[in-house]
């Protein structure tokens, strides 16, 4: 594999201690007491279109989560002249979602200027997510990338998305150059950290650029290598125009926004455009490249990632992985990209239902720019209309309701996450015709009775999963109790060990994340992909108030766990339901037998109060009676569940 891997040989790490102005190509210095580096200014460049193809780069960052992606994206435009040392820190990171959890969720870019050699080059920066659940936004823009940095924490070493990151781009047939970030910290230990890259790709230590991008350190030898060993786009300029939609926002002013990568040809202002999918015509209005502010311009040519504005006013009209294409001419559309299916699935309603059009309005707007997320109608008796959105992960769906509350004002309840199952009926002449024998089930609500049933197969996924050895035994036991079962376990070196197993997907979704980072003191990493399905026993956990069905508050789960999770679903029940005038009993069920019963006692009437001795028997009969009175009143009363109960329940 070592051979075939485009291997990057870097230039041996420079010591910043000399003066940057004796650089032939510093044009501005600056020090300061914890950055030793210099910021080359660009020289005015009046149209972007007349940097030749050979001197435009396209390239990415990518690295697990935490690992300085965004502080080395600020040196970056720092040391090119972009921005001015001293800004707010992670510029990228534009959400208030990113900067309050201090993550990378939405792929960012940036074009920059640098001169190398007595040259102007156009950088195009991609600041990559690196958690799991964002992998969709990696896989867009890797896929208009020649080549990616990636990067690895010299303190933590390698981690799961590390490695998930590396295939990606490798199997992109992408550039890799392999930097070691945060040298500068107490612990770090970069030779531990080179061998693990050898280990696990047959990276040569030798090979690796150690930089510290807080302090500044090593960051112009990672732009010379950019220019140096990432090749310029193979594109055709006097083609005609083909674009790639990698990437779409809104506008309340000028509708959505496409982000476009340009194959062939070029695109101009007034040009009059049709989008392969829809084929609707449109005329540019506004020409952008992100610097990383808008800076307008007045032609986009091959090779160049830019912005385009076209009126288009509704964010149904624009489809992530479309072609664009002038509107005189007939071409071939690009191949674009498959986007990730979603494996989280969560049911989505307004507060009140005065608030649906409010809330339908943000969700549009929202998966516009986030299109790794899917949006079905949904019905509740209980909370009314609604959706059910479908995400990558539980840090997605997380994310994405709190940018619906930051960004559109909305106030949406959330169900509980569940995912999605397969289930094979039994054959019967209509379905076998029709070909409905095979259904596919992520609301409890939907699933079939029992009698019906031939096979359920479950969602399964490959855990990666890189620890310290001493905490192996306990995460092994976790993988186990979550119904895994390993593939493999290899040493990185010494001290880590990096496991694989095959997990359910719905074991994984609610809190095994948290559970593995709490046993292993935060030091673990965790990162999966799917692998489709496979047979499993799985059953309807129905809840029952007094003999009466709930859709709203049943469960799909593994026979195994049913009693369990049954006794846990009444315990909570008993505790959130208000007590009523009649007698509640809280039963979860699985195919008629009873798993689990908690009951609600009633409030009770003193009848007995106002007497004061005499016969016992007059008590008896005020008792009696008080007793005939509840039990006829239990056979013809309806249960009624606050809308706040369901609330409580479904989002726990």
């Amino acid at each position: 594999m070592g051979a075939s891997i485009k291997i990057l040989t870097f230039l041996n790490h420079m010591k910043y201690t000399r003066n940057c102005y004796n650089k032939p190509n510093s044009l501005i210095g600056f020090h300061s007491s914890k950055r030793k580096y210099c910021i080359h200014s660009e020289e005015p460049i009046e149209n972007f279109a007349e940097i030749p193809i050979e001197r435009i780069r396209n390239f990415s960052i990518i690295a697990h989560v935490d690992h300085g992606k965004s502080t080395l994206a600020d040196r970056l435009l720092e040391l090119t002249g972009t921005i001015k040392g001293g800004q707010q820190n992670q510029i990228l990171d534009k959400l208030q979602v990113e900067r309050e959890r201090g993550i990378t969720v939405k792929a960012q870019s940036a074009s920059l200027l640098y001169k190398y050699n007595g040259d102007i080059y156009l950088l195009n920066l991609i600041d990559t997510p690196g958690h799991v659940d964002f992998s969709n936004e990696v896989h867009r823009s890797l896929s208009v990338c020649q080549g990616v940095i990636l990067l690895v924490d010299s303190n933590d070493g390698v981690q799961a998305q590390t490695v998930a990151n590396f295939y990606l781009a490798f199997v992109n047939d992408l550039v890799i150059i392999p930097v070691l970030n945060k040298i500068d910290l107490k612990n770090a230990d970069p030779e531990r950290v080179s061998k693990q890259l050898k280990s696990l790709f047959e990276i040569n230590p030798d090979e690796i650029l150690k930089i510290s991008a807080k302090l500044g350190i090593g960051i112009d030898n990672v732009l010379q290598n950019i220019i140096t060993k990432i090749p310029s786009p193979k594109v055709d300029r006097s083609s005609k125009l083909r674009a790639l939609l990698f990437d779409c926002t809104y506008d309340r002013y000028r509708g959505a926004l496409s982000l476009i990568y340009i194959q062939d040809g070029c695109i101009s202002l007034g040009d009059s455009i049709t989008t392969f999918h829809n084929k609707k015509d449109y005329e540019v209005r506004t020409l952008s490249l992100l610097r990383p502010d808008e800076v307008r311009v007045k032609k986009l040519v091959a090779g160049q990632i830019g912005l385009v504005g076209c009126n288009m006013r509704s964010p149904k009209e624009a489809h992530i992985g479309d072609t664009i294409y002038h509107s005189t001419c007939l071409i071939e559309p690009l191949e674009g990209f498959k986007l990730s299916q979603p494996m989280v699935f969560a049911g989505v309603y307004p507060m009140d239902q005065s608030q649906h059009i409010n809330l339908r309005n943000a969700i549009e707007k929202l998966t516009l720019n986030d299109s790794a997320v899917s949006v079905e109608l949904d019905t509740s008796p209980a909370l009314g209309q609604g959706w059910r959105l479908g995400f990558l992960g539980l840090l997605h769906l997380e994310v994405f309701t709190q940018r619906l509350t930051q960004e559109y004002g909305a106030e949406p309840i959330i169900t509980a996450p569940s995912v999605t199952y397969k289930i094979k009926l039994k054959p019967t002449k209509q379905n076998v015709k029709d070909g409905s024998d095979v259904m596919y089930v992520n609301n409890p609500a939907n699933f079939p009775e029992q009698m019906k049933i031939e096979q359920t197969f479950e969602p399964m996924i490959i855990g990666t999963i890189v620890t310290p050895d001493k905490y192996l035994g306990a995460i092994m036991s976790l993988c186990m109790e979550r119904r895994g079962v390993q593939r493999s376990a290899n040493n990185i070196d010494n001290e880590r060990v990096i496991l694989q197993y095959d997990l359910p997907l719905c074991e994984v979704v609610l809190d095994f994340h948290d559970t593995l980072k709490t046993i292993s003191s935060g030091y673990a990493s965790f990162d999966y992909e799917n692998t489709g399905y496979q047979e499993s026993s799985m059953v309807k956990l129905a809840i029952l108030l007094n003999g009466t069905l709930v859709d709203e508050l049943s469960n799909i789960v593994h026979v195994t766990k049913a009693k369990t999770i049954g006794k846990q679903m009444v315990f909570k029940l008993k505790d959130i339901i208000p007590r009523q005038m009649v007698h509640i009993a809280v039963q979860a069920t699985v195919n008629g037998k009873v798993m689990a019963r908690e009951n609600i006692k009633p409030y009770r009437k003193d009848v007995t109060a106002k007497l004061y001795g005499g016969d016992i028997t007059r008590r008896m009969k005020l008792l009696a009676q008080q007793a005939a009175g509840k039990k006829k009143m239990r056979m013809v009363a309806n249960i009624s569940l606050p809308r706040e109960t369901f609330i409580d329940v479904l989002k726990k």
